[in-house]
């Protein structure tokens, strides 16, 4: 796919050119590209740790299932309230970069954090709750700043895109951890340290490519609704009052049901590595086969979304979700079973990652897109948070088999929960790129 480059506004004074088919071929928002670099340098320095962390507390710390998935679950969830809080506050102040430029900072310096925790479990789950604080600050801001510097029909194509920049770097950061514990042995502390340079050059590109979007300002020139520079701050009772409208509430819960059904990515390179006997070296590449996947399939399904509606393509990646747990308890073996089950998992997150935010954001006021998109994402993490730990603990109690047969039949029936509460009343879906 083609991908242009634009300001986020029009010089004044210069007319949109001419109708749909101009607008079918909408650009690819200069800040947009700019947010993407900066995640693909983060997704890098994160993948990095990623890659090695499972094995690292599994294997060399010897750290049980339930712990591992504890610790897992607090990598994503156990800080999802400061996705809320982060997403007031750059609504409030209308400061969205400063507020994700300080996600991002937490970030780079929970790297280093990993060197200082040494082998106390309690104080790497410290470091790793500090990196997820990051991240929790960061996404939403960041994500709003894309949607507020792209036109309504475009969401899927501008999310895709830069989704496909992220997953560049989620496919480079495994292959980072595999050269540098080639060179150097066994030695995660290189890798942690290498992991904070990226980290920080990421904060560098944000500082000094990302834009502000100035209240009133929005693609094309148009104030959006519901923000202009005079406007009143937005208030804790107006941030409250964001789930009594009946769509983004029934969102709000699709979103948790959908993360009640999601396991962590370490699981399932766990179950990958014990099932066909992988060498340690060669397990941070499960993660690359993923990355691949999502790299070359998150902008085609954001296109196919703004297409034929995003809330089939985020039933379709969860789909793909299901029939990967169900081929890491099926019959299928060897090489297949590997190519197999990363591509599916790269074509759930591909499908499901930046396509529900773009599902989100029409249905969201302008004055609160931050926090909408926050309490979405809380949502997930929190219900994440408790997936985890329930998977843990049925792999200790049923054996990994078991345990990955009931996350595909958690994952069943949260798709039919997910179909009645949005399917035909919320018409979520309905925003198509004109023709």
């Amino acid at each position: 796919m083609r991908v242009y480059l634009s300001t986020v506004s029009r010089p004044a004074g210069e007319e949109p050119g001419p109708g749909p088919r101009r607008r079918r071929f909408a650009l690819v928002s200069g800040n947009v590209v700019a947010l993407g670099t900066v995640s693909l340098i983060t997704d890098v320095s994160a993948e990095m740790v990623a890659a090695v962390l499972p094995l690292y507390l599994v294997l060399g710390l010897h750290l049980s299932p339930v712990a591992f998935g504890v610790l897992d679950g607090v990598h994503t969830g156990a800080t999802a309230l400061l996705r809320v809080v982060g997403g007031f506050a750059a609504d409030r102040f209308r400061r969205r970069k400063l507020i994700a430029g300080i996600g991002y900072t937490l970030s780079a310096v929970a790297k280093l954090g990993l060197l200082l925790a040494g082998r106390s479990i309690p104080a790497i789950g410290a470091v790793i709750a500090v990196d997820r604080i990051g991240k929790g600050v960061r996404s939403a801001p960041r994500d709003a700043l894309i949607t507020l510097s792209t036109p309504p029909e475009a969401l899927g194509r501008a999310f895709g895109v830069h989704r496909a920049m992220d997953s560049v770097g989620a496919f480079l950061g495994p292959l980072a951890a595999f050269a540098v514990l080639l060179v150097v042995g066994q030695s995660y502390d290189a890798v942690f340290v290498t992991s904070f340079c990226i980290a920080a050059l990421a904060v560098v590109v944000l500082v000094l490519f990302v834009r502000e979007r100035p209240p009133g300002a929005a693609y094309g020139g148009e104030a959006p609704d519901g923000e202009a520079p005079n406007d009143p701050k937005v208030s804790v009772r107006e941030a409250f009052g964001l789930l009594r409208g009946g769509p983004a509430r029934r969102l709000v819960l699709a979103a948790a049901m959908l993360g009640l059904a999601t396991i962590g990515d370490g699981f399932v390179y766990l179950l990958l590595q014990r099932r066909e006997d992988l060498g340690l070296r060669w397990f941070p590449l499960l993660a690359v086969g993923t990355s691949l996947a999502y790299l070359l399939l998150a902008a085609p399904l954001g296109v196919l979304a703004d297409r034929i509606g995003r809330l089939p393509v985020v039933i379709g990646g969860y789909t793909a979700l299901g029939a990967t747990y169900l081929l890491l308890a099926g019959p299928v073996d060897g090489w297949p079973l590997i190519a197999l089950t990363l591509t599916l998992y790269g074509t759930f997150y591909a499908a499901t990652d930046g396509v529900l935010i773009a599902l989100a954001a029409p249905v969201l006021p302008t004055r609160l897109r931050t926090t909408g998109i926050a309490v979405v994402q809380t949502g997930q993490a929190l219900a994440y948070l408790v997936s985890s730990v329930l998977f843990g603990l049925a792999w200790q109690a049923w054996g990994p088999e078991n345990a990955i047969r009931a996350a595909a039949v958690a994952v069943a029936g949260v798709l039919v929960g997910t179909l009645l509460l949005l399917a035909p009343p919320s018409r979520l879906n309905s925003r198509k790129v004109p023709r």
